[in-house]
């Protein structure tokens, strides 16, 4: 196998090369003007390590695959073009209006609470720049009103001598019925044909989301125009930098469902949070290979901290209506929660509450945090872990990345010691310590919301800065052992590696399966297998338009159900694809009461009330080779054996300990499986510093995975 695949985040741009069994991870700061430079920089590590040249790695591999978080800084920084929408007329306040709660969305609890303050986000498309078009479907696609395309015709001219750069369609009712969204796009061509250059691109909500919901519709297909633009040049310009680099294979892209597609069959909106998603993905991976049992997925890069639950037994949560950035968007995504708490996160002055805050503000990589001396002013966390001594300012990412400790000590002092009336290292610990309790108390919040005990997770420190804050944020949660995987400093980069080709395809619709008065069970199985069969074919034909063959296409169906009138929705995989008969539809009907007793408690179940579909769901698929993850736990402690001797002695800062402590270093390369080191200590490679707090012990493990065990629990 032979592969690359690459992590474009915030600050770093992350490497993983798979070359004939060998294993090569590179890193290099992003290039956010041109992400190419980045991409040739880290690639060009890794080909060093091979003795390769760029142009002969990338004519051999047999895929390039990206994941990025591209979309969601452009989301932020509301970077996009200026958007027109056309909705059904009388409909034109549902994205202003924002189901009146939209000032709430994206903002944690206390936020939301905070009415007074309550404002809502910036739009992403103005009010006047949403029209109304003359016509009607009602909630079963049937025919109310037709189109009036002389009305269309007009709108569209208004919206374009408005300055629209996009035009997003989104109709009522279309999820059912599309053909009104469909004609006016071909409306918008017969006006401006593509070959004209005032051609603008148009994004149909149906395309985008599936499911019922016109709020959430609309706002799908308006983030998805509004990145539409920024991720196609980006993309575009790195497919095009391997085309000039003699790759011949269609570019890969990771997507927020968990799976990858071509770009040519990918969206904008699939693209969030692609990064993280494939760091669940490879956490899932390796704890199913390695027999890890329950774990919790940390990804502590330069930008953001990302946390996400996997749990023994496959089971896999998914947000179907997740917030992105201030918007909720109805389009399937693997659960994750992304704190803003990275190593360039920056430190600043709580004048509230007489102390350090820090995040979510990040310095980014451009000009980054003070003591990369590229003109960063902001003390971040980053500047303190070096100040603290865990860092080296010679050989930090490889060398590559001089640290200046002056310019780090500089900023925090200028930033907080005199607020504060403390000195430069006190100063650094409450970053330190301020930082560790965010995450800690980030990822406690999300694994109680779910129902799960803390200390039943083996919890995966990973990224470039997982392994340097482990030990402070277990500390706080009472886990004990943690583990940093094998490729720990790109494992999101090796995520997107083992991705399976994924295209999921869903229909919302209103199909009673028992009917509470009349006492009647479905039996409409025409329907329910022609709507399937639909969502299968066109999950199937994005995947064969990107040349895979049809007998490796694969299928999974989704149920989302209810009982009666609730609000909830519980999701069920059904084996079956097909119902023919009573006992078919009793069988989808026991599925669901077996999953809803298990999340809810058995004997919840409510069938009087009736059993309803309100959405199919179809993912096809088609599966890949993967790296294989050997045996990686721990050796018996009696097996265990002692260190060489350490190659220096650093004196480091820990919170909870007065002075500095005499800490020895050893290069991870030295270290071979088995062996056993007692913190405090440091075990440096060229990606990523493993810190090894006082009362932990670091053990090594194969394939370069390491654990840090409390000592009471070793």
């Amino acid at each position: 196998m032979r592969r690359i695949s690459v992590d474009i985040g915030g600050t770093f741009t992350d490497c993983f090369v798979v070359w004939d069994g060998r294993y090569i991870e590179a890193k290099a700061l992003t290039t956010h003007q041109n992400l190419a430079l980045g991409f040739n920089e880290a690639l060009g590590k890794a080909n060093k390590v091979l003795g390769l040249e760029l142009e002969t790695i990338l004519s051999e591999v047999d895929s390039v695959r990206y994941a990025t978080t591209l979309g969601t800084n452009a989301l932020i920084e509301h970077k996009g073009p200026k958007i027109g929408m056309l909705v059904t007329a009388g409909f034109e306040a549902t994205v202003p209006l924002s189901r009146a709660r939209g000032y709430g969305d994206g903002l944690d609890t206390l936020s939301q609470q905070n009415m007074p303050n309550a404002s809502r986000p910036a739009p992403l498309v103005a009010a006047h720049m949403i029209y109304g078009v003359r016509e009607r479907l009602d909630f079963e696609g049937k025919l109310v009103m037709p189109l009036d395309e002389d009305d269309v015709r007009t709108q569209i001219r208004s919206l374009v001598d408005r300055g629209a750069q996009i035009i997003v369609v989104a109709l009522v009712n279309s999820v059912v019925n599309p053909a009104h969204e469909q004609r006016i796009e071909e409306i918008l061509f017969e006006e401006y044909p593509s070959h004209l250059l005032g051609a603008i691109p148009i994004i149909l909500s149906h395309q985008v989301a599936g499911r019922k919901g016109e709020y959430v519709r609309s706002t799908s297909a308006a983030v998805d125009g509004y990145l539409h633009s920024t991720m196609y040049h980006a993309l575009s310009a790195l497919e095009q930098n391997l085309r000039a680099h003699r790759y011949d294979k269609p570019m890969l892209v990771i997507h927020n469902s968990g799976g990858m597609a071509q770009l040519n069959s990918t969206d904008a909106l699939q693209t969030i949070h692609s990064g993280p998603v494939s760091g669940i993905a490879a956490s899932e991976h390796l704890a199913m290979q390695a027999g890890l049992g329950n774990v919790v997925a940390t990804d502590m890069g330069g930008t953001s901290y990302d946390i996400g639950i996997v749990v023994e037994g496959g089971v896999k949560h998914y947000d179907f209506n997740p917030v992105i950035d201030r918007w909720l968007v109805s389009v399937p995504m693997v659960h994750l929660v992304t704190l803003g708490a990275g190593g360039g996160s920056i430190a600043s002055y709580d004048r509230m509450y007489n102390t350090v805050k820090c995040g979510p503000q990040s310095a980014g990589s451009d000009p980054g945090p003070a003591c990369y001396d590229r003109g960063g002013m902001n003390a971040t966390v980053t500047d303190a872990d070096l100040l603290l001594g865990y860092l080296d300012a010679k050989n930090y990412a490889g060398g590559s990345i001089p640290l200046n400790a002056r310019r780090a000590a500089a900023a925090i002092e200028d930033t907080l010691c005199d607020e504060l009336d403390c000195s430069v290292i006190e100063a650094a610990l409450m970053i330190r310590e301020k930082v560790d309790d965010n995450m800690a108390n980030g990822l406690f919040t999300e694994l109680r919301a779910r129902g799960y005990d803390p200390k039943e997770f083996t919890m995966l420190a990973y990224g470039g800065n997982g392994p340097l804050h482990g030990c402070g944020i277990a500390r706080n949660l009472g886990i004990d052992k943690i583990l940093a995987p094998p490729l720990s400093s790109v494992f999101s980069a090796v995520g997107a590696g083992n991705m399976h080709q994924l295209h999921i395809h869903e229909q919302s619709l209103y199909m009673v399966l028992y009917d509470s008065n009349t006492r009647h069970i479905f039996d409409d199985y025409s329907r329910f297998n022609s709507i399937v069969a639909e969502l299968k074919e066109q999950g199937t034909q994005d995947l064969l338009r990107q040349g895979i063959a049809r007998d490796q296409i694969q299928h999974r169906l989704e149920l989302d159900m209810r009982y009666g009138n609730q609000l909830v929705t519980t999701t069920a995989v059904i084996g079956q694809h097909e119902v023919h008969g009573p006992g078919d539809v009793l069988s989808i009907i026991s599925q669901f009461s077996n999953d809803y007793g298990k999340r809810f408690g058995e004997g919840s179940q409510a069938p009087e009330a009736g059993i309803r579909i309100n959405t199919m769901r179809v993912a096809a698929f088609v599966e890949h080779e993967t790296i294989v993850f050997e045996d990686i736990k721990p050796v018996a402690p009696e097996l265990r054996t002692a260190p060489p001797q350490p190659e220096s002695v650093r004196k480091c800062h820990f919170v909870g300990h007065e002075g500095p402590v005499d800490t020895p270093v050893w290069n991870r390369s030295a270290i071979e499986p088995g062996v056993q080191i007692q913190g405090p200590a440091i075990v440096a490679s060229e990606v990523t510093t493993f810190l090894v707090d006082p009362g932990w012990n670091f053990v090594a493990a194969r394939q370069g995975a390491s654990w840090f065990l409390r000592a009471s629990a070793t």
